[in-house]
Order: C-alpha cells, then structure tokens, then sequence
C-alpha cells in the first residue's frame, strides 16, 4: 500500500505554520493514542503515521527535502531518520506533545517492549531506460527471519508485561521506577523450544527474494526504504527497513545531467555545410533531427521531452543534441587537393557575424 501524503495524513496544508502542524499531530496522537484504543491496530498504525509525518514536517530540513522530492527520496531522512515507528521512539521523542496523563502504556501499567529488527542496505544498478519507465526488481538478500517451529512461553519474571517495578524509599516517601525485565529483554516471553541452529533471539539466517518497486526519475546516490522488508525482530518483533541505494550504470550514448540527456552527434564537414536529415538513438528509440546548411561545431539542438522524468514532477527534462564536426587527419592526395583549392575561397574564411553566438552564450541559452 502507497504511503499517503504527510500533509494530508496531518490534516494540514503545505504553507501551514509549525504551531499548526504541532496542534494538529497532538489532536490525532490523543484521539490514536494506543492507551485509549487498547488492542484496536487500525489506530495504533494511524498513530504511528502521524508521528511519522510530524518528525518529517516539525523538523525544516526533512520537510525542504520531502516537499521537493516526496516520499521516494526521503531515504534516510525519513520518519525517525527513515527507520520506521515504534511506540518507544514515538514517546521518547514526542513525549511533551501529550501533555499530563498520557504515556507509554499508562492506562494500561506497561506493556511488553515489540523490539524491532535491523535494517538491510542493498546497492541496486540500474540503466537509463530502467531510470525513464520505473522497473520492478526482484534481489536476492540475506536476512534474519523468525525461525519455525519456536513455542514460547510468558516470563515468569515479570509475568509478561516486560517490565519490572521498583520501589525506593526515599526523604519523599516510596518512589516506584520500571525498567525493562533483564529475563525476557523486555519482550514479556521467552523461548520456550526450538529447532536445532535457531538463535537465542529466535532468528536464523536465510535468503530470501524481495520485490522492490523503483518509481522513474531516482537518481546517482538516492536511497530509498522499503517498509519491513529487513531483518526480522528478535523474539516475534517487527522487521526493520530495507535500503535500497541506486547506482547508475554507464549508457552508450548519453550523459545524464539531472533529467536532461546528452548526446554527441558527428558530423563531416560536408553535411555540415550543405545540410542533411539526420536520425539519432533516444531513450525510448530514435528520432530524426534536421542539420541545417552552415551548422557550426558546436551548436546544440533540444528534443523537448526526450530526457528523464524529474522524481518530483510531471514533466520529462531534454535530450540535448552537441553537434561536433568531424576533422579527418589522415586525407588522400585528391582530397587534399580538393582542400587546398577551397582553402583559396573566400567563402572559407572565418567571418563571425553578430548573430553567431559563442560557446558560453549558447550554453547559458540552453541551461537558463
């Protein structure tokens, strides 16, 4: 399922000021809050959502960065630095939002901790035309996954809540303190059998396949998170994320300069000077492109629309097209005869009108 917008998870809109978005998130984190929806997972997960979105919109560099790229190029700048929510996180972080009465697990005197497991980094190589139309890749990785055949039993320790309580006395009377049961590690159980080679934790290590979506448009260097698809959590938790860094691969013909291509086209010095009807490699094919009679090495032609599409828009970036006139080094006796009698024309002679524009006027023609 596509994550929704951060905004429209928080109600707000893009221009909304940070004390509206910290009003807002606090109204839903009560109305979610998992103390007054015990058991119910529709509104813990919507409680973890809008924590999320407000960690990206309370803090200005995540926000600049997710409104200019959105979701697909958070990557580790993400919710909790791209790490997924638990409750722990979220009460740490954002526990003055609740104000009195509310905490982890207060209505309920504890609960055990759900420890999540450790993210997985993957490098995926993609080609240009992988980069245009967003592909599906299927990559082989291993991971940690809860092992089969595992039964388990509550701690005896601290009866299953995952906590132990402590009472001190002190000037003020008795001061009661939990901390996390040193049994169980907080999961409130431990294992109680198992196969042979599974982990103290209940994890063992396979290989599994996984399916990513890659969306068009990511870039060199770009990370992206898949949700749960990293190492399994240790007895029965939740997985973390899975990373995926992309890596370009080199193409034949263009060079990538944001969502614009280039292209180097040589021409001889014939079709230079007289003209000619050209046809050029494209992403997507081929395209004809007309040399008009004088071109000079140099000139730059645009195909609008035929670069890459930009991960944050709608619209596709240019296939820039360098024209460079190809000088022949080694010439027969009749062509350089040729050369040496049009070398006497006057018409051959360098004659730079004011209409001819120089290489910095036509680059900064074309990249304004």
């Amino acid at each position: 399922m596509a994550k929704r917008d951060y905004y429209e998870v928080l109600g707000v809109s893009k221009g909304a000021a940070a004390d509206e978005i910290k009003k807002s998130y606090r109204k839903l984190a009560i109305k979610f809050h998992p103390d007054k929806n015990p058991g119910d997972t529709e509104a813990e997960e919507k409680f973890k959502e809008a924590a999320e979105a407000y960690d990206v919109l309370s803090n200005e560099e995540k926000k600049a960065k997710y409104d200019r790229f959105g979701h697909a190029g958070m990557g580790n700048a993400g919710g909790f630095g791209g790490q997924g929510m638990n409750m722990e996180d979220i009460f740490e972080h954002f526990g003055d939002i609740f104000g009195g009465g509310f905490g982890f697990g207060g209505a309920q005197g504890g609960r055990p901790a759900n420890r999540r497991g450790s993210n997985l980094r993957v490098r995926v190589k993609l080609t240009l035309e992988e980069i245009a139309n967003g592909v599906e890749k299927k990559i082989k990785v291993n991971k940690l996954v809860h092992a089969e055949g595992i039964e388990y039993q509550t701690c005896s320790t601290c009866n299953g809540t995952g906590r132990m309580m402590r009472v001190t006395q002190t000037f003020l009377g008795q001061m009661q303190t939990a901390s996390a049961c040193t049994s169980c590690q907080g999961t409130g159980k431990i294992i109680e059998s198992s196969e042979p080679g599974t982990q103290p934790d209940g994890l063992e290590r396979k290989e599994s396949v996984i399916e990513i979506e890659i969306p068009p448009g990511v870039e060199e260097g770009m990370q992206l998170s898949v949700r749960s698809k990293g190492n399994d959590g240790p007895m029965g938790g939740p997985a973390g994320d899975l990373l995926v860094v992309i890596e370009e691969l080199e193409h034949e013909h263009f060079v990538r300069d944001g969502s614009n291509l280039h292209y180097d086209l040589y021409i001889n010095f014939a079709n230079a000077a007289l003209g000619e009807s050209l046809e050029i490699p494209t992403l997507d094919g081929k395209a004809k492109i007309k040399i008009v009679p004088g071109t000079h090495s140099g000139k730059i032609l645009r195909l609008r629309g035929k670069g890459l599409p930009s991960i944050n828009s709608y619209n596709n970036g240019d296939q820039l097209v360098h024209v460079n006139v190809w000088t022949p080094q080694d010439l027969s006796s009749e062509e350089k005869d040729i050369l040496e009698n049009l070398k006497e024309s006057e018409n051959f002679n360098p004659n730079p009108s004011g209409e001819e524009k120089g290489f910095f006027n036509r680059m900064k023609e074309f990249f304004s």
